[in-house]
């Protein structure tokens, strides 16, 4: 004798309903999960495309991360600094120091460029190293220290040039700021810029996400403890301040390529490199960030930056605006931190 199937249950009252909100409360949680610093790029980055059809494109795209090149340079030093629990203020002024030496020695002979560059590079790990050497072994507060050579080499710059900087840039030097690799299919052309941020980028992620990377973080979180384990609490701090400077050399090439000599043209970057970092989700405490969020801080103040200049902001205003976006942004964040 044949069985009947069962009968198909009815579904429950209202488990449409349920699913429905199973559904929102999924992609709720998966936008909370989201960074506060990529949805705020993806928001500025619609803007962006909805008042400039040719940002999308790839030349369009390929200049806007030229411009957010240097930034972002500053910002991966700031993060290995802020992890580890200091403050580094005097990269802005040790970018107008890059730019007005390199006029000088340079004085637009390309046969001078690349000596000119070790030169840099030297000025740069010699700023890095008294401010790490004041900070762990003097014991001066970071932030102390670092305003001081703010002031110790804006001061050397004024003095050196009078105000007016003299020189020239070669154009071998130039060419890392204003040109690129040419010839590069559906691309055409990527900036060196880009190619310089790139292998910054790199080498960073590589310290970041290896035993020194760990070592910065354990210092920034509580630098007794990580003592006690057998971090050496003085070295990396140091190395932190050096990448920092390293960092404010390379955006000062590349500045120089696209921005002239100006003895104002590290002006703010400093907080605008910490701004980014803290954007990206470092904490000013020390102890949590990453090299990625750091760029992304970078790539939403650059896209701010756009956007206000899209829409004709008067400049007093934008400072203003752009003061109240960047604190309501490390709010959300802090906030979401304290959530999670």
């Amino acid at each position: 004798m044949a069985t009947r199937p069962a009968p198909t249950p009815e579904p429950p009252a209202g488990s449409g309903d349920s699913r429905a909100q199973q559904a929102l409360g999924g992609a709720l949680s998966v936008v909370r999960a989201i960074p506060v610093v990529w949805f705020l790029l993806i928001v500025l980055f619609v803007w962006i495309a909805s008042a400039d059809q040719n940002f999308l494109t790839p030349e369009g795209f390929l200049a806007y991360l030229r411009d957010a090149a240097p930034l972002a340079m500053l910002a991966i030093g700031a993060y290995f600094v802020l992890a580890s629990g200091e403050f580094d203020l005097s990269v802005g002024s040790l970018v107008t120091v890059v730019v007005v030496v390199a006029a000088r020695l340079s004085d637009g002979d390309p046969a001078n460029t690349w000596p000119v560059i070790a030169v840099l590079f030297a000025i740069g790990i010699a700023v890095g190293l008294f401010n790490g050497f004041a900070t762990t072994i003097l014991r001066v507060p970071s932030f102390i220290v670092t305003l001081a050579m703010l002031l110790i080499l804006n001061g050397a710059v004024f003095y050196w040039t009078g105000g007016a900087p003299t020189g020239a840039l070669a154009e071998n030097f130039r060419s890392i700021g204003r040109e690129g690799i040419e010839g590069v299919p559906v691309i055409g052309e990527i900036p060196y810029s880009v190619v310089v941020l790139l292998g910054f980028a790199g080498i960073a992620l590589r310290l970041a996400r290896g035993s020194f990377g760990r070592r910065i973080l354990a210092v920034g979180d509580n630098a007794r403890a990580a003592a006690l384990s057998g971090v050496a609490v003085t070295r990396v701090k140091i190395a932190a301040f050096v990448i920092s400077g390293i960092s404010a050399v390379l955006a000062g090439i590349v500045l120089g390529g696209f921005g002239g000599i100006s003895a104002q043209v590290g002006a703010g970057l400093e907080f605008q490199a910490i701004t980014a970092a803290v954007l990206g989700g470092t904490v000013l405490g020390g102890g949590r960030g990453s090299v990625v969020g750091a760029i992304g801080g970078a790539l939403v103040l650059q896209a701010l930056f756009k956007v206000l200049t899209l829409e004709a902001v008067d400049d007093a205003w934008e400072q203003v605006l752009t003061g109240v976006i960047i604190v309501a942004a490390v709010a959300i964040a802090a906030f979401r931190e304290r959530r999670g």
